[in-house]
């Protein structure tokens, strides 16, 4: 039997949309590919980006729980 999907919202994993994935999917294949170059190369452009991207999502995930009320 198949569990009903967990529509709550959780801060921690927003929902995102399929750009949003795909964006996701892009920079964390770009982290992967600068750590097989080496252990000193910078990745901290990368994580800022995919930190901006969970906070968009999340933003827009409090703004839609808080229409839905």
């Amino acid at each position: 039997m198949a569990a009903k999907p967990n529509t709550d919202y959780d801060p921690d994993h927003p929902p995102l949309t399929t750009g949003e994935k795909a964006q996701f999917a892009w920079y964390i294949a770009r982290m992967c590919k600068r750590g097989i170059a080496g252990e000193t190369v910078y990745q901290a452009d990368l994580e800022k980006k995919v930190d901006r991207l969970l906070d968009r999502a999340r933003d827009r995930a409090e703004k839609n729980a808080r229409g839905k009320k």
